[in-house]
């Protein structure tokens, strides 16, 4: 009798650990999802809820709560468990690593870009990366992948899939001409050596492309890669400069030609190849092409008066050699932010943001900004339009009160995005479509 009592007690014992136990883990679980309903009640306040572009969507009937995605995401707070299952926080703060989708288990994650209400201009591409163009490829930001990473996997898989489906005869001078030295023209150039392809590569800028727009002090943001020719690069935190001096060495070393200042002008279909013409006047017959050019095309404008002054800028190349100057920074972006940052030392700088909060920057962003218009180093006004541009002066407008305040200004640095080269695209004969939350990668 005795020893039965004595079993029934430790019975007991157990299950009341186990018990406490659960309760436990519930109760964290729940304490938890409270905390992301607040995070997301916060994102929603200040304008970050919304993604901007290429985002993660959930399925909830797939979801199995380990949490893998949260973990593997490198961003802080785009991802979090609500009553058990995973969902979208910071939305407008993903930058399309893409490490939420290959880690999920369950294969209940999809990138998505554009939402119901928001849709994104794209071109048409099919799974290789064609455009509705035959012969036409289109890779990087231009198709909505604008991370390093990603751009860098997208020039090579296209390459690949020229070098697979192409016609290897043709009357062409090349096999393949690509057009834009950023991450992905330097990856397709790269690929095409290593398939031997006769190839040419034109650059309206710099090696580079985007890239070489960024601040010099820039951080770039990155993963491993798979670099053609080269092999893994890893690389977390980087300067432009370290990236640049990298895709250099790995250009020089393979032989790579990179024609710089060569702006393509048309690209035309003659029989079994095209004829590229570049501003200067320079033509080239290819048989296959990769349009590697990135989204923004032309710096986007304000259209105000006094914007053709010389003092007025549209990106930052180098901040160390600007001091003691009354300087305005207009936009909302990374860019911006960061060109404001790298300015604030030496110089008197205005931060002019038309919207309340800042909806698309990073997370480092945002806080580093907040913390210089604490300090005194940045003088953040949102809110606010710049509607003119004097020698001397610039004025900005309050959009809520309507109260306008002339400034002495030295230099103005606009960073308002780009326009879609739509009418190029267009010209050559390639579809734009815009996509309403429609998936760039599912499993």
């Amino acid at each position: 009798m005795g020893l039965l009592f004595e079993n029934i007690l430790i019975y007991s014992i157990a299950i009341l650990f186990c018990l406490i136990v659960v309760l436990f883990y519930l109760w964290k679980q729940r304490k938890n999802s409270r905390l992301v309903e607040q995070k997301i009640i916060k994102a929603k306040a200040e304008g970050l809820y919304e993604p901007v572009s290429l985002h993660p969507v959930v399925d909830v009937n797939s979801c199995i709560r380990t949490g893998a995605c949260i973990a593997a995401c490198p961003e802080h707070d785009i991802l979090g468990i609500v009553n058990g299952k995973a969902t979208t926080i910071n939305a407008s703060q993903c930058v399309g690593h893409g490490a939420c989708f290959h880690s999920c288990p369950t294969q209940a994650i999809t990138l998505c870009i554009g939402t119901e209400e928001r849709g994104v201009d794209l071109p048409h591409v099919n799974q290789n990366f064609e455009s509705n163009v035959n012969g036409i490829y289109i890779a990087g930001e231009l198709g909505g992948m604008g991370l390093i990473k990603n751009a860098v996997k997208q020039g090579r898989q296209a390459v690949d899939n020229i070098f697979k489906y192409s016609n290897k005869n043709h009357n062409a001078d090349y096999d393949l001409v690509v057009v834009g030295a950023g991450p992905a023209g330097i990856s397709a150039s790269l690929c095409a050596k290593n398939h031997n392809m006769k190839c040419l590569t034109l650059e309206q800028d710099t090696l580079g492309g985007t890239v070489f727009t960024f601040p010099r002090s820039k951080i770039v943001m990155t993963s491993p890669m798979d670099l053609p020719l080269y092999g893994k690069v890893k690389l977390y935190e980087t300067s432009k400069s370290e990236l640049l001096d990298l895709w250099k060495d790995v250009i020089t070393k393979h032989n790579i030609q990179i024609k710089e200042n060569s702006k393509v002008e048309s690209i035309t279909q003659e029989e079994d190849h095209f004829i590229i013409s570049t501003l200067s006047g320079e033509r080239y017959s290819t048989r296959s092409v990769v349009l590697a050019i990135g989204r923004r095309g032309t710096p986007r404008k304000l259209g105000v008066p006094g914007e053709e002054l010389e003092k007025v800028a549209y990106r930052l190349l180098d901040s160390d050699i600007i001091k003691k100057k009354n300087i305005i920074v207009v936009g909302g972006g990374d860019s911006a932010i960061e060109s404001a940052l790298l300015l604030a030392g030496h110089n008197n700088v205005i931060l002019s943001y038309r919207g309340d909060v800042f909806s698309r920057i990073k997370q480092k962003n945002n806080e580093r900004v907040r913390e210089a218009a604490v300090s005194g180093l940045v003088d953040l006004q949102f809110n606010t339009n710049l509607i003119r541009i004097d020698k001397d002066f610039i004025t900005l407008d309050n959009v809520k009160t309507g109260q306008q305040q002339v400034i002495k200004n030295d230099l103005v640095y606009i960073f308002a995005g780009g326009e879609l080269p739509t009418q190029f695209l267009t010209k050559v004969g390639i579809h734009i479509t815009k996509k309403f939350g429609d998936a760039i990668l599912k499993h």
